[in-house]
């Protein structure tokens, strides 16, 4: 009988190495994710626990639990929470006209 195939699951923590790396996922979530906030969120996780959560905790004053949390399945941050993350992450935004 054939050997089942090991499926590991996709982290996408894996592939974020360099900023550019960072701001081309946020770009991709941004236009993929639509009205979706929680998809921006879970983007966000993503590229926090590729920077290190403990340090961008640090960074930002807020507490490991609370970035967790903020950016977990059902957080909700507020805007100048989501803003303070991205500068500290090395990342801002840019507001362009609609192609």
């Amino acid at each position: 009988m054939a050997k089942k195939p090991k499926i590991r699951k996709f982290d996408p923590v894996n592939y974020l190495k360099s900023e550019k790396d960072l701001a081309l996922y946020l770009e991709a979530c941004l236009k993929e994710g639509g009205d979706d906030p929680g998809f921006l969120t879970a983007a966000l996780g993503d590229i926090a626990r590729a920077k290190g959560i403990t340090e961008l905790a640090g960074r930002t004053g807020m507490t490991r639990a609370g970035l967790y949390k903020a950016l977990g399945k059902d957080g909700n941050p507020s805007f100048g929470a989501v803003l303070k993350l991205v500068r500290t992450m090395g990342l801002e935004f840019r507001i362009s006209p609609q192609r």
